[in-house]
């Protein structure tokens, strides 16, 4: 999938050609099968100590994978969208109980806030962007009251993140981001969780190196897991 994606891009700016699709797939189709996952929508409300401890799964390539698809696609403003690339998925559980997902991704090519805090060039971003690894969903379901919750599930999920990651991908991010969109939120679960505040985006999407999109200005928040985070992100042997 990653590698159609880089050569649609690179017939997109026109740099090869490509032969005529030999199956033309109409994603939309997809869409109903998401919809129709049976879950529980009782109000879940109360103390977060009521509810500990809390038990967050990795989903991603076990039967709970497609669930987590559904929620996302249903509840999340953001809808669900197919990952390209290494991704990692999780869902939280109260006694059996699904009460939120979070999914893991690929970084964004270019944050300018970002890249000023990091200090690299465009070289080693281009050489070591993979060593950072983007919260692109956190859901807690609509029916879920429970404060404090948000802080909890991030701080429970980024402890084990990195090893969880090196299994799946055999090497370990040292740098995590996320965009929030202020419109809709205040980043308030973050700051609680211990993540820095860097800067706003310039509103061109997570993937846009052509100046083009023209998206909502997101608030940018980084969790460093290695004290040296910056040391191994302007490594240039990585290249």
């Amino acid at each position: 999938m990653t590698c159609r994606e880089l050569l649609r891009r690179l017939e997109q700016k026109g740099l090869i050609p490509l032969p005529p699709k030999k199956i033309d797939i109409d994603r939309r189709q997809k869409k109903p099968s998401l919809q129709g996952l049976p879950h529980e929508t009782d109000l879940l409300t109360g103390r977060l100590k009521e509810f500990l401890p809390i038990d967050l799964r990795m989903v991603k390539g076990s039967p709970d994978e497609a669930l987590s698809n559904s929620l996302i696609h249903q509840y999340h403003y953001l809808g669900y969208r197919q990952t390209v690339g290494p991704c990692l998925k999780y869902m939280a559980y109260v006694k059996e109980r699904p009460i939120a997902c979070l999914s893991w991704g690929a970084a964004a090519w270019k944050v300018a806030c970002r890249d000023q805090f990091i200090g690299w060039s465009p070289s080693t971003r281009s050489n070591n962007l993979f060593f950072i690894v983007n919260n692109t969903r956190f859901l807690i379901f609509p029916w879920v009251r429970i404060p404090y919750l948000a802080s909890h599930l991030l701080s429970q999920n980024i402890k084990v993140l990195a090893s969880d990651w090196y299994r799946w991908y055999h090497y370990r991010p040292v740098l995590l981001e996320t965009f929030v969109d202020t419109e809709r939120f205040l980043g308030t679960s973050y700051r609680a969780a211990n993540w820095l505040w860097v800067g706003r985006t310039q509103g061109r999407g997570k993937n846009d190196r052509d100046h083009q999109q023209d998206l909502p200005v997101k608030e940018v928040f980084l969790y460093p897991l290695k004290k040296t985070f910056r040391e191994v992100l302007n490594d240039e042997s990585h290249g």
